[in-house]
């Protein structure tokens, strides 16, 4: 595909998965390798099994990962070859700054209980997985130009794990590490109150770390009001859901609270409807503070292209708005004042704005 993108300018890309943006060439590789059974036996098959045309639940594609997840998890060659394919990915697609985020526990296989994916014990612990994704990121990020920092996911099933992420937030803050994320499945009745989570959210604000939380793509508003109210969250991944409260939602686009939007994975996850209005527009409508994301680009055998082009062509998203969206998420982004400027900076020249015209009056 050599067409013009639907966007030609610098992109910032903030919800984007490091474990569902991988090569399906580098899961055969390492599945040879390691001598662990795929589903397929080429890269094009293997992404047709893993990969998804039409909507399936939150669960079902959840359970997408069980295919190739043994593949990479456990393997310390693997871990760093996907994090630095991975902002080489993004350099094609001409993001310039991109936040990405994984979970250290799910590619470990010792210091881990339960150890995922079925795998034997070995001696990769979670604090190792993040140093070395951290590592590797860097080196993408000089080899290709593209700035990368990452964000540790506390995963819902799991609540066990998330003071320990949160430490690794702590421990790797200046080693791209720039917050923590609430990830997994969201329909886990009560999951966003269970006190391993309290506790690691609790902390992340007593120690000035970042907090996004995966809240109102499948779950109802109250998700996102617990996401918002009880973990201190600064944004929200996807918040469809918010909508159906009125009030609350009033109230997040008063607070200037950004939502971490992702088209085609709500199409194909089946967070929104098709036959309905896409909450995207009603927040361009209300010129709320939101990105464009890929979310999963692996499984839903896109790239960032994917998400523009459908909004341009199915809900009339013009150059302007891309322009403002890009710039919120700049904004939004969770790098330190003087970066998130520079950044800035790069946009309004890159989009023929004067930075005094671009300056707006935050709430």
């Amino acid at each position: 595909m050599t067409q013009t993108p639907t966007f030609d300018k610098p992109k910032v890309e903030l919800h984007v998965h490091l474990d569902g943006a991988i090569k399906p060439e580098t899961i055969l590789y390492y599945g040879r390798k390691r001598g662990i059974a795929l589903p397929a036996e080429t890269a094009e098959e293997l992404r047709d099994i893993i990969g998804m045309d039409k909507p399936l639940s939150l669960p079902g594609f959840l359970a997408k990962f069980n295919y190739y997840m043994p593949a990479i998890a456990g393997c310390r060659e693997a871990i760093q070859r996907i994090a630095y394919e991975f902002v080489e990915m993004k350099a094609e697609e001409g993001v310039v700054y991109v936040e990405v985020r994984y979970s250290p526990h799910l590619l470990a296989n010792s210091k881990v209980q339960p150890i995922p994916w079925n795998q034997p014990e070995g001696d990769l612990t979670p604090d190792e997985v993040v140093a070395l994704v951290s590592k590797s990121l860097q080196k993408g990020e000089r080899d290709f130009g593209v700035k990368v920092r990452s964000i540790l996911c506390c995963m819902r099933h799991q609540p066990c794990w998330s003071p320990e992420v949160v430490e690794l937030c702590k421990k790797y803050r200046h080693q791209s590490v720039v917050a923590v994320d609430l990830a997994g499945d969201e329909t886990i009745q009560g999951s966003s109150l269970f006190p391993g989570h309290m506790k690691a959210f609790e902390e992340a604000v007593r120690s000035g770390i970042h907090r996004t939380v995966h809240a109102g793509e499948v779950g109802s508003a109250d998700v996102v009001r617990e996401a918002v109210d009880t973990l201190k969250t600064e944004r929200l991944g996807h918040g469809y859901h918010t909508l159906e409260d009125g009030a609350l939602y009033a109230r997040l686009l008063q607070e200037n609270m950004h939502f971490e939007v992702c088209p085609w994975s709500s199409y194909l996850t089946g967070a929104w409807k098709s036959d309905t209005e896409h909450p995207v527009v009603r927040f361009k409508q209300d010129e709320a503070n939101y990105s464009l994301n890929t979310d999963d680009p692996l499984i839903f055998k896109s790239t960032l292209e994917t998400d523009y082009q459908m909004t341009k062509q199915s809900m009339g998203f013009t150059e302007e708005e891309f322009k403002r969206l890009n710039i919120n998420a700049a904004k939004s982004s969770f790098l330190p004042e003087d970066e998130k400027q520079q950044l800035l900076d790069l946009l309004y020249k890159a989009y023929g704005m004067p930075p005094s015209a671009a300056a707006e009056p935050h709430p």
